[in-house]
């Protein structure tokens, strides 16, 4: 299948290389022309303005945006509105609002494009081991672009959720679900840390240990174990961490709907509190957070 990947950042050029890997045929743009450029080198048809990108695909159109949420899929939409025609598709793979999903389900509609919300989890290790892909839209829409998911993710490893805001939603939630974790993994490891025993503590022995056969072994929990091998402490990494908005999104929609979230809700705080202090559960925080995505981590007091 022919498809253009718009974004050729972390995420968006790792996943231009894997479906060119699986046969694909991919036209890649970015707003830096040397990412267009250097997407080449593997084997992805470089092109340097929208224009020429919808151009380079044959009928209909699938176009997949890798950019951040909010104002970068807002114009990247309005510069493809057009160059492309009744029957093109466009999937949004970012980390956008639900609510914004549909309003453009909706806006798009009315042209005859098609939309597509597919929200996109596995960071940097993606490339190597498969994209978890949660969809929605118009079915057949997601049925012409099945080939597409089905060598991104991995073996079961993609969903139709539902019309469109469905792909995001699940999304949102997902990454919700991932700031209580990496809170409970970060304030387990600070307690041990700061015990009569954690000086003398081997915190990667620990992390190991729990990845073989314990209930709360993760994938996060093996990338903890791996940035713990590399620094045991965590030295000069700050407990500073960011948030990317769908914790803050989650939280305000269990608000509206009156459901009860504290967990979710105290780890997005915790965020908040990593950039007032600087302590060893923030820095467990940074350091997944780096590891599975990529994120810049802030250097720190050694």
């Amino acid at each position: 299948m022919r498809i253009a990947m718009v974004g050729l950042g972390k995420m968006g050029l790792n996943m231009a290389r894997r479906l060119v890997d699986g046969g694909h045929e991919v036209v890649g743009y970015d707003m830096t022309p040397d990412k267009a450029k250097e997407a080449g080198a593997y084997g992805v048809k470089a092109a340097f303005s929208l224009k020429e990108l919808a151009g380079a695909l044959s009928r209909p159109r699938a176009v997949w945006l890798m950019v951040p949420a909010g104002a970068a899929v807002d114009g990247a939409i309005e510069g493809l509105k057009v160059c492309i025609e009744d029957g093109d598709i466009i999937i949004d793979g970012g980390n956008s609002f639900y609510k914004d999903a549909v309003r453009r389900a909706g806006e798009l509609e009315r042209l005859g494009i098609e939309y597509i919300d597919a929200g996109v989890s596995g960071g940097v290790w993606g490339l190597e081991n498969g994209y978890c892909i949660m969809a929605g839209g118009n079915k057949e829409a997601f049925d012409s672009i099945e080939p597409v998911l089905k060598t991104l993710a991995p073996p079961q490893g993609y969903l139709y959720c539902g019309p469109a805001g469905s792909g995001h939603v699940v999304k949102m939630v997902h990454n919700a679900i991932e700031y209580g974790m990496m809170e409970a993994y970060a304030e387990g490891f600070e307690l041990l840390n700061e015990s009569e025993y954690g000086d003398g503590l081997d915190l990667h022995g620990v992390a190991r240990l729990w990845n073989r056969g314990s209930v709360v072994r993760s994938w996060l929990l093996e990338l903890l174990e791996g940035a713990f091998k590399d620094n045991g402490r965590l030295e000069g990494i700050s407990g500073y961490v960011e948030d990317s908005g769908e914790g803050r999104w989650a939280v305000k929609d269990a608000v509206d709907r009156g459901v009860p979230m504290p967990v979710i809700t105290e780890a997005l705080y915790a965020r908040f509190n990593s950039r007032r202090r600087d302590s060893f559960a923030a820095k467990v925080l940074a350091a997944l957070r780096h590891s599975f995505g990529g994120h810049a981590v802030r250097p720190g007091k050694k």
